[in-house]
């Protein structure tokens, strides 16, 4: 009944930029909170950003400052703003969310990831 869907992913050069797109869909009734979350190949999954249905907002530090994490509660749908992006970026990235559907059930929903490559 509920879904995340991630995209915005590709390849980009150092320093460059990409803005990703997590939107949920089906009976969605309310989002307590979404998180990014990035795997690279070989290394275990780790979490990226949070965001809260408020708009509150925590980074890694590897990526504070560079990341910028965003939300439009009208369309189920968070972002991920990535500027000066670096090679160790490169991840396959994945949104996170409890959603709750119109039946009361609770959903921790992950999206199926969206490649995000680094390179000169």
């Amino acid at each position: 009944q509920v879904q995340l869907v991630e995209s915005g992913g590709g390849l980009v050069q150092p320093g460059g930029s990409l803005r990703l797109s997590c939107a949920a869909s089906g009976s969605i009734v309310s989002i307590y909170a979404m998180g990014w979350y990035r795997q690279a190949p070989g290394k275990q999954r780790e979490l990226v950003a949070v965001i809260t249905n408020g708009g509150e907002t925590k980074y890694a530090d590897s990526v504070k400052g560079r990341f910028t994490a965003s939300g439009d509660n009208a369309k189920n749908t968070v972002y991920l703003q990535m500027n000066s992006l670096k090679p160790e970026d490169t991840a396959v990235y994945y949104c996170n969310g409890d959603l709750i559907d119109r039946d009361g059930t609770l959903h921790d929903a992950w999206g199926q990831g969206t490649q995000v490559t680094v390179s000169s």
